[in-house]
């Protein structure tokens, strides 16, 4: 495959909690990304929760799986080989120590190899006007304290997971740290997905000068829940340069690797940043 030619691509779904129709619907996705460039290097984001959504936590903790090991880590790799595609694995339940379960993201590599696992460092404990109105994320999902940014062939991959978009320190310093692309599995329910998703996708992008591919899952799932969708990629300079609406879908563009340098030429804004802190997390 050329090593000049990449695609980035955000996959939406509508999850459900049933793991073997997830990767069907995965496996269809990537098989027509693929075949409409046989010949790129692809880098494909999952949405939060891509194999188990739409459930109860006690469902979500019985199909949780131990770090290295599980069919659904085994899967995700095995879409990535299949497909030759570098793979942003969504978030899937690995056990924490404490009993409670990290909401993780795996960057797997065209080989199959996992390159890095993301543990999603901000916890959805909030009150929204939807259906189901509290969410306590923290109930069953043991927080993650690394940053995570992967040097890879196609550049340094930045790894951030929903609720994580609110909080700009983090993405700050994923900047520091080089990021050429960030990458948001996301679950954003459809009234806050309504109000912000658009607004803070674009928001980290013009911030960071850097690529941002927001993968959101978009409809109404099994318990009720609708999740916003419109799930996006979006350019150094802010601008949208592909988005899919409601359901099922991809949203794919073309990487132009040269654009976040000019820009940050252009307009320095790591060099003339006044303010700093230590205490990011």
């Amino acid at each position: 495959m050329s090593e000049l030619a990449i695609k980035l691509a955000a996959i939406q779904l509508v999850s459900g909690p049933d793991i073997d129709q997830n990767i069907a619907v995965i496996s269809e996705q990537l098989s027509e990304l693929r075949s409409a460039y046989p010949q790129q290097q692809i880098l494909a984001v999952l949405p939060e929760c891509c194999l188990v959504f739409g459930t109860s936590d006690d469902v979500v903790n019985a199909k949780a799986e131990v770090i290295g090991h599980g069919e659904m880590q085994q899967a995700l790799i095995a879409l990535a080989q299949q497909f030759e595609i570098y793979l942003v694995a969504g978030t899937i339940a690995l056990k924490a120590p404490d009993g409670r379960n990290y909401a993780a993201s795996l960057f797997i590599s065209p080989n199959g190899e996992v390159l890095g696992q993301y543990n999603k460092i901000h916890l959805f404990d909030v009150q929204v006007s939807d259906g189901i109105g509290s969410y306590r994320e923290s109930d069953a999902t043991h927080p993650g304290n690394d940053i995570m940014v992967i040097d890879t062939p196609i550049g340094k991959i930045g790894m951030a997971v929903c609720y994580d978009l609110r909080f700009s320190a983090l993405f700050r310093a994923m900047n520091a740290m080089q990021a050429d692309i960030m990458v948001l599995p996301s679950a954003f329910t459809k009234q806050t997905g309504q109000a912000h998703w658009e607004i803070l996708l674009r928001a980290r992008a013009i911030e960071n000068q850097c690529y941002f591919i927001g993968a959101n899952q978009g409809g109404t799932h099994a318990n009720g829940r609708e999740t916003w969708g419109q799930s996006m990629i979006v350019n150094p300079w802010g601008e949208i340069a592909a988005q899919v609406a409601n359901g099922v879908g991809v949203a794919c563009c073309d990487y132009q690797q040269e654009m976040a340098p000019e820009i940050r030429k252009k307009m320095p804004l790591a060099t003339q940043q006044r303010f700093a802190t230590n205490a990011l997390l």
